[in-house]
């Protein structure tokens, strides 16, 4: 999200009705009523004028509406994963739906989505079949002025993927327009195989017991840290219960997910998780970086929105887990005052993922959301994505850049050179996977709070 963001770009965005009266417009975007008619008779000069404006309107709308067909496009785009019912039972339950305690689970499986698409598809891919948006709200959209645009923020899917912080050069071997296949292959520029990927990383999060990111194997690593199907979850409980699901996973041996302790991000930990695999020949091991936080005691303190916006403007954002009160959210991006999120809470059928040619559409949402940033939990988890050690550096530096950004004498988060003493590399150096998790409270950012726990986000 650098001009919008989790990877960003900016949208100046406006919707509304299509309006069609270059004067109307006029008055509105340059606070000045029609020119009266005799100056245009007297003077060339004024004519000439108007059709400037005229001409200067028309462009303006052009790009006005094909960025909120872009906009359009990124938003269908993203996997959208929600509530299921009448899916295979839960081991140790008699549940066969997550209808009212899941929430959480499914923010985090679209977090992990988006990090998955970033990491394997094309940089300009968008679902080809992605629908036109319904039930919106086009104010949210919908720029002031055009010397004074409000910029759309969204993460990383966003149409203009190509990031300062993720250049590389292109005889490198590693070039931008080419995402790696599960197998470490470059994503086929080929149309029916890019979405054949699609379709696989979908199926990655069905709700049936083999799917290594769905509800039957995050519920089972729940387990280790004490939560049981129904149980409600947190957003630092569901950081480490992607990071084993993905180290679990037989699909990723160039993909790995740190979690963040104690609100900072050691850059020794990440260094050593990701050159294992450059010891064994097989090159830099891309990495998610999810990061539990604490942003306020009970409430959200509203020093660290400004700071929470530069972290959705950067394209290495690929997300924030957290939501309301007892309501949790995936937030991918922002306008003015407004988070624009998918929300979970929608109780479709189960879809069967293993057949070749399921239906996509229940996967994929055409309704966006907002919800005013005074409303935000305080209890969240910021995802990252670095495709190589370029990147890696990258991220470190414009993420830091952002904190900086906060009012508050405590940063969000830090990041500190060196290696953290608790931090496992479990499942990367032939550890074991079965210990507890390693969760951690932001004390420093609620010492006023009644509540010292990241996971205390209690969810419906």
């Amino acid at each position: 999200m650098n001009s919008v963001s989790p990877s960003a770009v900016q949208y100046i965005v406006g919707g509304g009705a299509h309006e069609d009266k270059p004067s109307a417009q006029s008055r509105c975007h340059n606070g000045h009523g029609s020119v009266p008619d005799g100056l245009r008779e007297g003077s060339g000069e004024p004519d000439e004028v108007d059709r400037l404006k005229a001409k200067f309107m028309s462009a303006w709308n052009n790009v006005k509406y094909d960025e909120v067909d872009g906009f359009r496009q990124a938003f269908v785009s993203c996997v959208w994963l929600t509530y299921r019912r009448e899916f295979p039972q839960l081991e140790g339950s008699s549940l066969t739906t997550d209808c009212g305690w899941g929430c959480m689970l499914r923010s985090g499986q679209m977090l992990l989505a988006q990090g998955l698409l970033q990491h394997l598809m094309p940089p300009d891919w968008r679902w080809a079949e992605c629908h036109p948006l319904t039930d919106v709200d086009f104010e949210v959209l919908k720029p002031r002025s055009p010397s004074r645009p409000a910029g759309m923020s969204l993460p990383s899917f966003s149409s203009s993927w190509t990031s300062p912080i993720s250049q590389r050069d292109p005889s490198s071997g590693s070039s931008e327009g080419h995402r790696r296949t599960p197998g470490g292959c470059p994503a086929a520029s080929n149309e029916p195989q890019v979405e054949a990927l699609h379709r696989k990383v979908v199926s990655w999060f069905g709700d049936h017991p083999s799917a290594p990111f769905g509800v039957h194997q995050l519920v089972e690593l729940g387990k280790e840290s004490g939560k049981r199907a129904g149980d409600w979850y947190g957003p630092s409980v569901v950081a480490h219960m992607l990071r084993k699901a993905v180290a679990r996973s037989a699909e990723f041996h160039n993909l790995a997910v740190y979690v963040a302790q104690d609100c900072t991000v050691y850059k020794g930990d990440i260094m050593r998780l990701c050159e294992l695999s450059e010891s064994a020949g097989t090159g830099w091991k891309s990495v998610i970086i999810l990061v539990p936080v604490r942003l306020g005691g009970e409430s959200l303190n509203p020093s660290y929105i400004e700071c929470v916006k530069n972290i959705l403007k950067l394209k290495c954002c690929i997300g924030i887990i957290g939501g309301k009160p007892k309501h949790s959210l995936f937030f991918i991006g922002f306008q003015d005052e407004q988070l624009l999120y998918l929300d979970p809470h929608y109780c479709q059928p189960v879809v069967d993922v293993t057949q070749g040619n399921f239906s996509l559409e229940s996967f994929h949402c055409n309704s966006p959301r907002k919800m005013s940033f005074s409303r935000m939990d305080p209890s969240c988890t910021i995802g990252f994505y670095a495709q190589t050690k370029k990147d890696f550096e990258c991220l470190c530096s414009a993420v830091s850049e952002a904190l900086s950004s906060s009012k508050e004498k405590y940063p969000i988060f830090t990041f500190v050179e060196g290696r953290g003493q608790n931090y496992g590399l479990e499942g990367q150096s032939g550890g074991s996977m079965d210990g507890p998790a390693n969760i951690f409270s932001c004390n420093r950012l609620s010492r006023n709070s009644k509540r010292g726990s990241t996971d205390e986000f209690v969810l419906l």
